[in-house]
């Protein structure tokens, strides 16, 4: 961060699975647009000692400092303004909000925030706070009607919110029809479904909660391809893909692998440090994965990660 960059600090504020939203009053920047509570870090404070006092002062809520954690960090540049998002979230605010600075303020679901209705630079957040902490993929299997057999088992013992169908192996027919009874499990069971592959694979199954590109399909895309509704995640393992991620308007991108991983044997680990570096420049929500287990989450959050992606984490080996 720069010295031209405002500090911002943001504060996802969630109760009863809503969250706290504020408008922007007309005459300031973004003016009338909705926006969660914050504001400027100041000289001498940490950012979570910057939240605790603007939520006190913005809506009265008192929030304990021990009960912050980090949701993603932005930087974006207005033209007129760069600032650096701090975003944290927290579950036990004490108190009625309430407009203390004369802002509406609202409690919204989560599935009721468009992008529309808030500055582009919080739009990251949105993504952030509808996926998940865990990023489910689909392992080995033997044959195809193994594969939907295996889903099936696997998914109603996990319950995933989110899954990836990558099984590169299967042609198109075979990964379509496949992929369309996997996406009716996970109805079933509350998981959506991804596909991994071409742009082309959203055209075989529309009902698809989305796409994850390799990196040798996204490096062929110069925009984003699927509507705002669908999921778009892009696998990514260095500075530069990061940066075409963010080119196509992916939501979501994966990075890694973290460790050594039994999927991809002999490919170079990057460690958390790395992955910190480059999940803090990503500017949208990213998974760690490569040699993860269940115990990793919260050391993946703390260096900057949406959650954690991987295979062995609920797909047994073949």
């Amino acid at each position: 961060m720069t010295g031209k960059d405002i500090h911002v600090a943001v504060a996802v504020i969630v109760r009863e699975g809503r969250v706290l939203i504020a408008r922007r009053p007309d005459h300031v920047h973004q003016g009338g647009l909705l926006e969660f509570p914050g504001g400027k870090v100041e000289a001498g404070e940490t950012v979570q000692q910057a939240l605790v006092r603007e939520i006190l002062e913005e809506t009265g809520l008192r929030v304990p400092q021990a009960s912050l954690r980090p949701v993603i960090e932005i930087r974006h540049d207005y033209g007129d303004k760069r600032v650096f998002l701090d975003v944290w979230r927290t579950h036990d605010a004490i108190g009625d909000a309430e407009g203390r600075e004369g802002q509406p303020i609202q409690w919204l679901p989560l599935e009721a925030l468009r992008d529309h209705d808030f500055p582009v630079a919080n739009r990251p957040i949105i993504r952030a706070l509808q996926l998940p902490s865990w990023l489910a993929i689909t392992g080995g299997y033997r044959a195809p009607a193994d594969l939907v057999n295996q889903f099936q088992e696997r998914v109603s013992l996990a319950r995933p919110p989110l899954a990836m169908l990558r099984a590169p192996a299967l042609n198109d027919q075979e990964y379509q029809a496949v992929a369309r009874d996997l996406v009716a499990i996970g109805a079933e069971y509350g998981t959506s479904v991804v596909l991994h592959g071409g742009v082309d694979r959203m055209d075989l199954v529309p009902e698809a909660a989305g796409l994850h590109l390799p990196w040798r399909e996204a490096e062929l895309c110069d925009a984003r391809s699927l509507p705002a509704e669908k999921w778009l995640g892009v696998s990514c393992h260095n500075e530069v893909e990061v940066a075409h991620a963010l080119t196509v308007q992916a939501d979501y991108i994966t990075l890694g692998p973290v460790a050594a991983t039994a999927s991809h044997p002999g490919a170079a680990v990057m460690g958390w440090s790395a992955f910190r570096e480059l999940a803090g420049a990503a500017g949208m929500p990213v998974y760690a994965l490569g040699g993860l287990v269940s115990d990793d989450l919260e050391i993946a959050v703390r260096h900057g990660a949406q959650g954690i992606g991987g295979i062995s984490l609920w797909w047994p080996g073949i």
